[in-house]
């Protein structure tokens, strides 16, 4: 049995990490028996989630899982696609992972109200007297990080509008296809729809999934997904059944954790 270890589910979403729900979509859209549990990034391989357990071959990072699976279970994620269209697919993965992921990032863990509602919510195991230093020590490192990404080195307002190109971007290749390349998902849809529903988050209150949420062709898409991949999953959001009377209330995001 594979085992992926995860964050677990919060923000309204199967988990906190899009890294790890793309992980997750994988193995779904592979067809592969699976579990999940909660991991431990001081014992991860890596220092990050998630990683797989494969029977005792260890796999760290989404995209290596990725090649692990296509490899050991001779599973092609891109079947059917052309070269160009396996390049384009590859390069929307890429934009969500390396570009809009950090823009995402910095609206969460620097923007003190956005914090508040979500990543804080992490400390509150911290014993309080340490609370208040442990959280500005992780946003000082997160600011680090982003700053050393480059994204960290624009104003609000120049880094906003980067992001929304790039949703703008995706949106203009997904078109009217069901799925991001054609009529059946492929590899990049498992990376679209885990980093889509990210950046929709209603815990958030940002431009960039304002954003988002005024692109039809990409509410729909990502309805589509979750039909198909978490029917069973009442989240918030995309993830909200459609009769919640708390759908985008942060409130109910946490209430169903």
């Amino acid at each position: 049995m594979i085992t992926l270890f995860t964050f677990g589910p919060s923000f309204g979403l199967p988990d906190a990490s899009p890294f790890v729900m793309k992980a997750e979509l994988l193995l779904k859209m592979a067809g592969l028996p699976y579990q999940t549990a909660r991991g431990n990034l001081r014992r991860a391989p890596k220092g990050k989630l998630p990683y797989l357990d494969d029977m005792g071959r260890i796999v760290a990072d989404s995209t290596l899982i990725r090649w692990h699976i296509e490899k050991t279970y001779h599973v092609d994620f891109d079947e059917g696609l052309s070269p160009a269209e396996r390049g384009t697919a590859w390069a929307v993965e890429k934009l969500m992972e390396d570009n809009l992921y950090w823009a995402v990032a910095r609206v969460r863990w620097l923007e003190r109200d956005n914090f508040e509602r979500g990543p804080a919510q992490f400390f509150n195991v911290v014993p309080g007297p340490l609370r208040g230093l442990v959280k500005v020590l992780v946003r000082r490192k997160v600011r680090q990080m982003l700053w050393a990404q480059g994204l960290g080195r624009h104003s609000e307002q120049d880094m906003t509008a980067m992001a929304v190109q790039g949703i703008k971007a995706i949106t203009d290749i997904l078109g009217d296809k069901p799925y991001l390349m054609g009529n059946n998902p492929c590899g990049a849809d498992a990376t679209l729809f885990a980093f889509a529903a990210s950046l929709l988050s209603p815990v958030f209150e940002t431009p960039i999934r304002a954003a988002a949420e005024s692109h039809p062709n990409l509410i729909a898409y990502m309805a589509r997904m979750r039909t198909r991949y978490y029917p069973d999953f009442q989240g918030s959001g995309v993830f909200a059944p459609a009769s919640a009377a708390t759908a985008g209330r942060p409130e109910a995001a946490f209430g169903q954790q």
